[in-house]
């Protein structure tokens, strides 16, 4: 491949270097692809901390929601947003399975408890959405349940945009193929196995009833004010960077002096 003056001299800073001595078998475009990657990820994260910055001092509340089949790559988007920003003014909210005093309650009561205080982002690795598809796929809610959650949800949503709060809503999309491609991968992995749930190894099997629901979720919920984000997601280091642009893009922060 002919590289350009801008390629040499990334490929002969500190993190090519590195990158290029990482494997024994080097390929230089994926190197390349990988450096460039990492500083755009750094500049990007150095406006994450001036969003911070804006939203503590102004007292501006944001929420945002990441949803998508099982082992899209939310895990690892939040934690790229959230590597270099003052942990105490963001929280990542992953809820468990309710328990018998929160069955009780209005559905949307336990995230109501989460949402984020002034100068706070609340960042929820999976949220209310499991009700829209992870539960009537899995049969964890009843059909009654399921209905009333829809005809509720774009409401609670209006009502958290009218307290003053940014709301963004992520779907991570993956093919079937990149799925089964990283479930094996977490499997093999001593590091990574832990992660698969009853829920995940079940996934491949209920693609289709997965794919019916999403459908649903997305013609009943993509609505004007809370509009659907939809991150292609087969290459996670692109559904990133596409992430955090967008935050950045649809927040209208500026730079404060703390």
């Amino acid at each position: 491949m002919d590289l350009s003056k801008e390629d040499l001299e990334i490929l002969n800073s500190p993190i090519g270097l590195k990158y290029l001595f990482m494997d024994k078998k080097t390929d230089v475009e994926k190197v390349l692809r990988m450096v460039k990657y990492e500083i755009q990820l750094k500049e990007l994260q150095a406006e994450l901390i001036k969003l911070q910055n804006w939203t503590i001092k102004n007292g501006k509340k944001i929420v945002i929601i990441f949803e998508g089949r099982d082992a899209a790559g939310k895990g690892g988007a939040i934690r790229r947003i959230t590597s270099h920003i003052n942990p105490r003014h963001f929280r990542i909210v992953a809820l468990p399975k309710p328990t018998s005093e929160e069955e009780g309650q209005w559905y949307f009561q336990r995230y109501v408890n989460q949402l984020p205080t002034p100068g706070e982002m609340v960042l929820f690795d999976r949220s209310w959405y499991n009700r829209a598809v992870v539960e009537p796929v899995n049969g964890f809610c009843t059909e009654n349940q399921y209905t009333t959650f829809m005809g509720q949800v774009n409401d609670f949503e209006r009502m958290i945009l009218e307290s003053d709060t940014y709301l963004i809503k992520f779907y991570f999309s993956i093919t079937k193929e990149e799925q089964a491609a990283r479930f094996k991968d977490i499997k093999s992995s001593p590091l990574k196995k832990w992660k698969m749930t009853p829920v995940d190894e079940k996934a491949q099997e209920l693609w289709e009833e997965y794919t019916k629901y999403k459908v649903k979720m997305f013609e009943k919920t993509n609505t004007e004010i809370a509009p659907w984000v939809i991150i292609e997601a087969d290459r996670k280091t692109k559904a990133r960077i596409k992430a955090i642009q967008h935050v950045l893009d649809m927040i209208p922060y500026k730079e404060e002096v703390i």
